[in-house]
């Protein structure tokens, strides 16, 4: 599946916390037919096969939706289970690494909390930028703040996509308007809601409002 803009609009991030298999795989499935544009896989706690397991199941309920699976940080759990791409920190693998191995058409995301971190993750191929925490995560307590200004600034930097990404909820979403993202990446959001399916869809309508606003200024 090749890499679109568009795909970035609802950025939704797993977070199993303590659901069962059945559980964790009903939120994604509503989260899905919400309308979330985009799902990233993330699971710092199974060993690599169990994650690539996993990750091919997900990606069949993605398939129905076609919304393509992102894996988060483990590059050979994505290459092995037919993910779309995988999604690196600033100390994970390289993305230039991950661009020489990787087949074609395969998506890369990197995140980026500074301006250099940004020009550095495009010259090297990335295909998209997470930018942030905007707002305290309760998924990354310790992620480092940037201020929407910082994220305008390396939104208009770089000629590649990002993502505000941090603690942005319904409420408070409307901080990222005039930042240049093209989508907001979301956990607790959506999968921490009592109704994930509606959660998503009010999510959806929430950040394509902001991608409107700001093509218009």
């Amino acid at each position: 599946m090749g890499f679109e803009t568009k795909m970035l609009t609802l950025y939704a991030i797993t977070d199993r916390r303590k659901d069962s298999k059945e559980i964790f795989y009903k939120k994604i499935s509503d989260a899905l037919e919400g309308g979330i544009t985009i799902l990233q896989l993330r699971e710092k706690e199974l060993d690599d096969q169990s994650f690539i397991n996993e990750a091919i199941d997900v990606k069949k309920l993605c398939e129905k939706y076609n919304v393509p699976l992102i894996i988060n940080d483990r590059v050979e759990v994505a290459l092995k289970s037919g993910a779309d791409g995988v999604h690196v920190g600033i100390e994970d693998t390289p993305v230039s690494e991950i661009r020489q191995t990787a087949p074609k058409g395969f998506i890369i995301g990197a995140t980026a909390k500074t301006l250099d971190q940004a020009k550095k993750a495009f010259e090297q191929g990335a295909d998209y930028l997470g930018v942030g925490a905007v707002f305290p995560s309760p998924t990354k307590k310790n992620a480092v703040r940037i201020t929407p200004q910082m994220l305008t600034e390396i939104s208009s930097s770089v000629d590649i996509p990002t993502v505000g990404i941090g603690g942005i909820t319904y409420e408070n979403a409307d901080i990222l308007n005039g930042t240049g993202v093209s989508g907001i990446a979301v956990v607790s959001a959506i999968f921490s809601a009592e109704n994930v399916k509606k959660a998503a869809a009010d999510m959806l309508i929430k950040a394509k409002n902001i991608i409107s606003i700001q093509e218009k200024i």
